[in-house]
């Protein structure tokens, strides 16, 4: 999976059956990711640089995926037990797109800090965990 990537030098790891979910229900996801990805380039100069937002590179990325389909969403979960809203979260994913076997989530993460990493993986185990959605 992945293979033109991983001979660019790109490191893939996948956890919790991503690949066996990918490969089996959305087989036209990984072409797709893979496509956008040989064709980004980051030049040095953009690697080095200072910080201040959303990087130049992540930028291209966003532009990329966007021409392709793929939009921000703000997922909210919310529990109701006996007819009542008790608990309810939200979470906006920079990169969602809706396929015949279901929604996946992409987030674009340049240079994160540990807490933000954190935060968004245990958002997409809640989403998996809470609702209809596959994640990897």
């Amino acid at each position: 999976m992945f293979e033109q990537i991983k001979e660019q030098g790109f490191h893939i790891e996948t956890l919790s059956h991503a690949e066996a979910i990918l490969a089996g229900d959305f087989p036209e996801v990984e072409g797709e990711i893979e496509e956008i990805l040989l064709e980004s380039k980051v030049p040095i100069e953009e690697i080095i640089g200072s910080g201040g937002g959303e990087t130049k590179g992540t930028q291209r990325l966003r532009r990329a995926r966007k021409a392709k389909g793929w939009a921000k969403h703000k997922f909210t979960v919310q529990r109701v037990i006996d007819g009542r809203p008790l608990e309810s979260r939200s979470h906006e994913i920079d990169h969602t797109k809706t396929f015949a076997a279901g929604t996946i989530a992409l987030e674009i993460e340049w240079n994160n800090k540990d807490p933000f990493f954190d935060r968004d993986l245990e958002n997409f185990k809640r989403l998996h965990a809470d609702g209809p959605f596959r994640w990897g």
